[in-house]
């Protein structure tokens, strides 16, 4: 199934690494023009020499900043809100600096950017894919991740919501939720053999997401081959949630 983003303009957040960078450069590849935004300019820079991207460096726990930023980027067809952080704590060791600095970047730039994105897609009357990165934690009870699963829960009923509110303008807006990915991150955060056969044995398909299956994921929901999908939140997990 070939995907062509041509005479299309995407805006990835978190582009820097990881999940972003790749969904960036595989964008271009597929005829998009791209717009990489991200905290850090260094790797941004990395990546535009790697491909023609433009880049933006902004944090997105700032929300006045943000939105300049986004505005700066221009018009805007497709949008995956894939920027986040993750802090793991037991229960009762949460502080509200862990609850405000989580939901400040998994959430607020959201809704914040997803704003900015769609007023100019409702003012063109062009319509827009929107893919929010939201994971299996939205809908699964992980030990000492009571932070990280609120905010993921909440990125799943923001989209839900857009979708509702925003299918009217030909605007469909949809979450991809993944297991662990074996990012750079992924694989050092998972690199004890007791803790990850613990997860893989809750995996039926016995393995980690590879980043290219989160990837391929979201370039579908961004497509027209997707243009009935809309609300959804879609498990990229091996069928953990199956369970």
């Amino acid at each position: 199934m070939e995907i062509s983003f041509k005479s299309k303009r995407a805006l990835v957040t978190g582009a820097e690494r990881g999940i972003g960078k790749e969904i960036a450069k595989q964008l271009v590849k597929c005829g998009a023009e791209v717009v990489a935004l991200s905290l850090n300019k260094e790797p941004l820079e990395q990546l535009a020499r790697e491909v023609n991207v433009t880049t933006i460096a902004v944090d997105l726990s700032d929300w006045d900043k943000t939105r300049e930023a986004v505005k700066s980027a221009g018009p805007i067809d497709l949008l995956v809100n894939n920027a986040g952080v993750v802090s793991l704590n037991p229960f009762l060791d949460i502080k509200p600096e862990e609850f405000d600095s989580t939901f400040a970047v998994n959430v607020k730039p959201v809704i914040n950017v997803s704003q900015v994105v769609v007023e100019g897609m409702v003012k063109r009357k062009t319509g827009g894919s929107i893919v929010n990165i939201s994971s299996q934690a939205s809908q699964a009870a992980l030990l000492n991740h009571t932070v990280y699963c609120a905010s993921k829960a909440a990125v799943d009923q923001i989209t839900k919501v857009m979708a509702v509110e925003l299918g009217p303008h030909n605007i469909r807006v949809n979450t991809v939720n993944p297991t662990v990915v074996l990012t750079e991150m992924g694989r050092f955060a998972w690199r004890d053999p007791e803790k990850a056969s613990k997860m893989l044995s809750e995996i039926p398909l016995g393995k980690f997401a590879e980043v290219e299956d989160i990837v391929n994921a979201v370039l579908f929901l961004l497509s027209d081959k997707a243009a009935m999908v809309n609300g959804i939140t879609l498990p990229v997990d091996g069928g953990f949630l199956a369970h």
